[in-house]
């Protein structure tokens, strides 16, 4: 048995409470290593009888170690545990707080593992809402131009050159138009890239936090647009800018001009004054951005400020929660407050990271409901778009991914394949349309919330910034609607089939470019299977049952193999 690969802390993701009355319990060992893992447990002040005994399932394999988890409940929730593994030789291990035993005599309670106690106030509160829901993001420069009154006067032509500095007039107003269209579409949650007072067509160096911006409209519009989503059951999130300001902001202003007599001069990191912001002599966003100066959101004064800009917008309008700008580069303790700030004003408001990296630190129920899956979008482009990987590869990807997090946050990440920071995803498919279908059927089915960018649904193309910014088209002529109707169709399917979900997720074929997994439920189960290959395959896999095709409205009953055609995909519902 491989020691080096066992693991288990007492901590998320390897035991925490899913509720006040139960404790779930994962253990990593050595991929196909062992033959089985128990837990065994008992109440940490049970002095006289034994312990109770449960067997431990795998529920993720990755290239290297299999994750055994279950979950456990005691009387008063107040846990002692250790672990029993038995390898395919049937030597047998025991794993307690001090390490490994070999022998099988009782251990003694002193050494076990303990989980204290599950209190409610350390339980992570999932949201169910955000789970079900289906992203829709909004680049509203870029979406539609509903009120040309506020249009600036450099405004371009709707869908002219794009260039950094191009403006082409979006706003609320045209968002606001445009709500019967995303209805339809079936998404449930709109998040909008900034919309604060800010010289940019992105608006991410914000000059007013309380103000929206006059070429998006006014406060009243986004009060409209936020009762208009509500009353369709649409969500909507804004994005909060807190990393950094725009250099027009009113302290950085004070600062330039004041210098070290600023009463602003704490609120950022000047590295010598007078500030120069031809120098770029400050910390800032990114590398020497000079209009956006990064905050010292460690100063109690800056603290303060953004809190009151995060409740502001909830309490005012209700919008439904925030989208974080360069997440990991604000203090946890922050984000902690920032967190407690927001569900004061609604429980239900979602906090959302931009996190392009893994960030379990940031994800254990104190800070974030979830983060922007940039781990998944770079497998979704690497297997399907560039073709640059294996499915096994792809699957060990995605593997890692879903051990890191405790269930309910994996459930809620946002599985996002492109976005305005990225090239536009039919773009990285070298614009293969059987391509993006494979992705969009895959990203539909899989653990977790899928992710729309304006655009994606008709087929509209784009390299990287400022080319995955472009105008919506709103020319049906020019709108690719066997795409549109795809969305369509899949959001449809994962909202009538609660499976997709909350489902289990397991892998049954991962070979050849060929991915076969189900989703399962209950008595429910969903097969998907995807040949990612220009020729036809015929797979083995052991369904055994009469299952309906979801999208083409038939039945078939499969043995020990399934027929795929060329980059052709099944939703089988059993």
């Amino acid at each position: 048995m491989n020691k080096y690969a066992v693991y288990h802390v007492t901590d998320v993701p390897y035991a925490y409470g899913k509720d006040i009355d139960t404790l779930q319990v994962r253990l990593r060992v050595a991929r196909n290593d062992i033959k089985s893992c128990k837990v065994h447990y008992k109440d940490r002040y049970n002095w006289t009888t034994d312990f109770d005994v449960k067997e431990m399932k795998v529920v993720v394999n990755t290239e290297l170690f299999d994750f055994y988890e279950t979950d456990i409940s005691v009387d008063r929730n107040r846990y002692r545990y250790f672990f029993e593994l038995e390898d395919y030789e049937g030597n047998i291990i025991f794993l307690d707080d001090r390490g490994f035993r070999t022998d099988n005599i009782k251990i003694k309670e002193a050494t076990a593992f303990q989980y204290p106690y599950i209190t409610e106030a350390d339980l992570y509160k999932e949201e169910k809402w955000l789970q079900e829901a289906v992203v829709y993001q909004i680049f509203v420069d870029r979406f539609e131009n509903g009120d040309k009154t506020n249009d600036l006067p450099n405004t371009l032509p709707w869908g002219g050159e794009v260039t950094p500095k191009s403006m082409f007039g979006g706003d609320l107003q045209g968002i606001i138009n445009k709500l019967d269209y995303i209805e339809e579409l079936g998404v449930d949650l709109i998040y909008l890239t900034p919309i604060f007072k800010s010289t940019s067509n992105h608006k991410y160096n914000t000059m007013d936090y309380f103000q929206i911006d006059p070429q998006f409209g006014t406060l009243d519009t986004a009060r409209e647009l936020v009762k208009r989503c509500h009353e369709k059951n649409i969500r909507i999130v804004f994005d909060a800018v807190f990393n950094h300001s725009g250099s027009d902001f009113f302290a950085f202003k004070d600062v330039i001009k004041n210098g070290e007599n600023s009463k602003y001069k704490d609120w950022y990191f000047v590295d010598e004054f007078p500030v120069d912001t031809n120098k770029v002599n400050y910390y800032t966003f990114a590398n020497h951005v000079s209009e956006m100066p990064k905050f010292n959101t460690a100063n109690p004064e800056v603290k303060e400020y953004l809190l009151k800009v995060a409740q502001y917008w909830v309490k005012e309008i209700g919008i439904d929660g925030w989208r974080l700008d360069v997440c990991d580069e604000v203090d946890h303790d922050f984000w902690r407050a920032f967190r407690k700030a927001v569900k004061e004003c609604n429980p239900k408001a979602i906090v959302v990271g931009e996190i392009m990296h893994e960030a379990s630190s940031f994800l254990k129920g104190d800070q974030l409901d979830s983060i922007m899956n940039y781990p998944f979008k770079g497998a979704m482009t690497d297997f399907f778009a560039k073709r640059s990987i294996s499915a096994e590869k792809f699957d060990d990807i995605l593997s890692v991914n879903r051990c890191i997090y405790m269930d309910s946050i994996t459930r809620q990440m946002w599985n996002l394949f492109d976005s305005h920071d990225t090239a536009r995803f039919l773009t990285e498919c070298d614009s293969n349309i059987e391509r993006m279908e494979l992705a969009i059927a895959f990203q539909f089915t899989y653990v977790g919330v899928p992710y729309v960018y304006y655009g994606d649904e008709i087929g509209l193309e784009g390299g990287h910034d400022p080319q995955s910014r472009k105008c919506m088209i709103w020319d049906e002529s020019k709108q690719n609607k066997d795409f549109f109707n795809l969305y369509k169709n899949l959001i449809k399917i994962r909202k009538e089939n609660p499976v997709l979900v909350y489902g289990e997720y397991k892998n049954l074929v991962c070979k050849d470019n060929v991915i076969i997994f189900e989703r399962v439920l209950g008595n429910e189960k969903i097969v998907v299977a995807i040949n990612n290959n220009y020729g036809r395959k015929t797979v083995e896999v052991n369904l055994q049952g009469e299952y309906k095709d979801l999208l083409a409205e038939n039945n078939h009953c499969y043995d020990n193999c399934i027929d795929l055609e060329p980059m052709q995909f099944k939703i089988l519902k059993k």
